[in-house]
This record gives structure tokens, C-alpha cells and sequence, in this order.
């Protein structure tokens, strides 16, 4: 049997007939930028967070530099995140103008330790980003209380979580800002690059708007220098439709999820995720612990089963950040974990069949590795 990592030809399938009308629409109308499509995402995915603003973009990357700006970091600011996410969160940071400080993650849910927070924090810091990895918020609580504490703002990542909840609250509606990626692969992807920022702020939303499109009010009325990085109405027509199908993409994806971990909570060779109290997961990966990684990813590749690794260098060991001097063993629960990390296949399209057949070869392969 094969058992994709990743299907997104299934979905397009299934939505190929919604979308392409609304691409001949545009193509007709020569309107590819902003319009009915771009500002019509805004309201939907707005009202699906729960938050007042949504401003549409061209990437995830983008949405979290956006962010930052239109929070007013100014260089030599310190913004502090987990090692263990995409470097585009920490690209972001820089590109903004920040100075990057890592805080080490939970060894259960993988997410920003709030209990390490603190100690990262100097007089320089003025944000946090907090990554709600594969799908799982945060713990916000505790890291807004922190943040208040010492004056600082916080910026939600929340590429991978959309529509996941913390204590009834959507990811994007809890911090003063949050960054959305519309990636192909995401539980909402684009046919292409996409990314939204959401926020209850009017202020963050109208300086966003204009960082996204050259600085301007209206044309050619340029309040600050900006930035090429609107979203296309292509892009944004191909997400409502998705967005109408996301709720149940996400329950699907749940679904596979406690299959995956009814048949495996009794392999003792595996560390499987922790949902925290309070949180409702979308299950953008389904990311265990093994021993003997490569080799078990190897074996399992033989029996025609896809994996992914998410992500096995921490971004503080990357050559790219190699001038912050940051030794191996600073960050030992991200260290350890990368080592051990594997994604199962996960997509809402997986049948039972497939997650049988993946926990029947990863159980045999586990075990021969033991």
C-alpha cells in the first residue's frame, strides 16, 4: 500500500469545479489585485477567528513582519521565540529589524515554555512570539500574564493553526496581533503563496494595510516606505471556498489523529503528542519521538509510507544564525527532541485503512529497532 505524507491533489480535485468558475471570473474582469475576492477573505476569515480585522497578504512570512512593524520594533529591539519553528518566524524578526532570543519549548506539547520566558527577557525585549506548533495553541495564559508583567507585546505564529482553539479562544484572537501562512500545505492552503494577519486592533490593521501595498492611504499617497505584499484575488477566491471546508478538513484531521493514537498508545518505543488541558488541536502534523529516526523514516519509505521531519535542526544550531554564537546543549529539550522527531502522514483525505496499515508497519519497524 502507499500511503502518502501529504495529498493536496485530493482536495484540489475535490474543489476544482468551485474554484476555476471564480478564475475565469477574474481572468475576464483583469481584476487581480484587491477587489471582491481579496476583501471578502478579510471578512470571512476575520469572522472565523473571531477577531475584528483580518488583512490579507502575500505570504505568512510577510504577515509576521507586517506584524512586528506595525508594533513599532525599531533595530536592536529583542523579540523572543522558540528555536524549534520555520525560520521564516525568525526571518521576520529580523527582517524587521529585531534581534532574535530564543527561549527553550514544553517537552509535551513542544511549544514555547511560558516557564522559560523570563530569563530570556532584557531591557531590549519588547515582544514575544509564541508558535502554535502542528497545530496545538500555546500555552497563553501564562505568557500574556508574563508579557504584561514586563510591558511587552505578543504576536501570535500562527501559520500552522487555523482554527485551532485555546480554552474556547480561536488561535489569531488572543494576542495583539497574529500571522496566518496560506502555504499549499497548510490545513488552509493556496494554490500558491498567501497569508493574512488577524487583530482587534484598528490601529495594527490600518498601518498593516498600508505596509502591504507601498506605504499608501490611496494611490500614490505614500504616508511611509511599504512593501510589495498584497494577496492576489486568485489566491484569495481558491481560500474562501476553502475556508468553507475547513471546519470539517480540521474534524477529519482529528479523527485520523485519535485513530493514530488508539492504535499506537501501547508501543513503548514511541513518544506520541500531549494535547494540554484547555486546547483544541487541528492536527496540522501529527509529529511523534523515535529512536533510530532516519532509520525508521528509511524502513517505513521501503513499505510505501511517507514521513516528514518538522523540524530536525534548531533554528539556534542553523549556519544562517551561526554569528549569535549560541553553543549545542543551550536549548536541550529542543536539542533532544529534534533528534527523535517524525511526522506521520496527516491530511483530512487519509482513510482508516492507511492509518491501520501505517501503525502496523511503524509498530514492526519500532520494534526491530529496539
Amino acid at each position: 500500500m502507499e500511503v502518502p505524507f501529504l495529498d493536496l491533489k485530493a482536495q484540489n480535485r475535490f474543489l476544482k469545479n468551485e474554484i476555476l468558475p471564480l478564475w475565469g471570473e477574474i481572468l475576464d474582469s483583469a481584476w487581480f489585485i484587491g477587489g471582491q475576492h481579496v476583501s471578502g477573505l478579510e471578512k470571512d476569515f476575520a469572522q472565523a477567528c473571531n477577531v475584528k480585522h483580518c488583512v490579507a497578504v502575500n505570504s505568512g512570512t510577510d504577515a509576521l513582519r507586517f506584524a512586528f512593524l506595525a508594533l513599532g520594533l525599531q533595530p536592536g529591539d529583542e523579540v523572543i521565540t522558540a528555536p524549534n519553528t520555520f525560520i521564516a518566524t525568525t526571518e521576520a524578526i529580523s527582517q524587521a529589524g529585531g534581534v532574535i532570543a530564543f527561549a527553550d519549548i514544553d517537552p509535551g506539547t513542544y511549544n514555547l515554555d511560558p516557564a522559560k520566558i523570563e530569563t530570556a527577557i532584557t531591557s531590549r525585549t519588547k515582544g514575544v512570539v509564541p508558535v502554535h506548533m502542528y497545530g496545538q495553541t500555546a500555552d497563553m495564559d501564562p505568557i500574556l500574564a508574563i508579557a504584561e508583567k514586563h510591558d511587552l507585546w505578543v504576536v501570535e505564529d500562527a501559520c500552522q493553526a487555523h482554527l485551532a482553539e485555546y480554552k474556547g479562544h480561536k488561535a489569531g484572537s488572543i494576542g495583539a496581533a497574529a500571522a496566518f501562512s496560506f502555504y499549499p500545505g497548510k490545513n488552509m492552503g493556496a494554490c500558491g503563496e498567501a497569508g493574512a494577519i488577524t487583530t482587534n486592533d484598528a490601529d495594527i490593521a490600518i498601518k498593516i494595510r498600508m505596509l502591504r501595498d507601498h506605504g499608501q492611504n490611496k494611490k500614490y499617497y505614500h504616508e511611509l516606505e511599504g512593501y510589495n505584499g498584497r494577496c492576489d484575488a486568485l489566491q484569495a477566491a481558491a481560500l474562501r471556498i476553502k475556508l468553507r471546508e475547513l471546519p470539517a478538513w480540521n474534524e477529519k484531521r482529528r479523527k485520523c489523529a485519535q485513530r493514530y493514537f488508539d492504535l499506537l498508545k501501547n508501543n513503548s518505543h514511541l513518544v506520541l503528542p500531549t494535547v494540554a488541558d484547555g486546547c483544541l488541536p487541528i492536527y496540522h502534523l501529527f509529529v511523534i519521538q523515535v529512536d533510530s529516526r532516519d532509520a525508521v523514516a528509511e524502513a517505513l519509505k521501503k513499505k510505501g509510507i511517507g514521513t516528514g521531519l518538522h523540524y530536525p535542526v534548531p533554528l539556534h544550531l542553523q549556519k544562517a544564525y551561526s554569528y549569535m554564537k549560541i553553543s549545542e546543549g543551550s536549548f536541550p529539550v529542543t536539542e533532544a527532541y529534534s533528534r527523535r522527531l517524525l511526522s506521520l502522514p496527516m491530511f483530512p483525505e487519509l482513510t482508516e485503512e492507511q492509518i491501520n496499515y501505517v501503525c502496523k508497519e511503524l509498530c514492526l519497524v519500532t520494534k526491530n529497532f529496539s
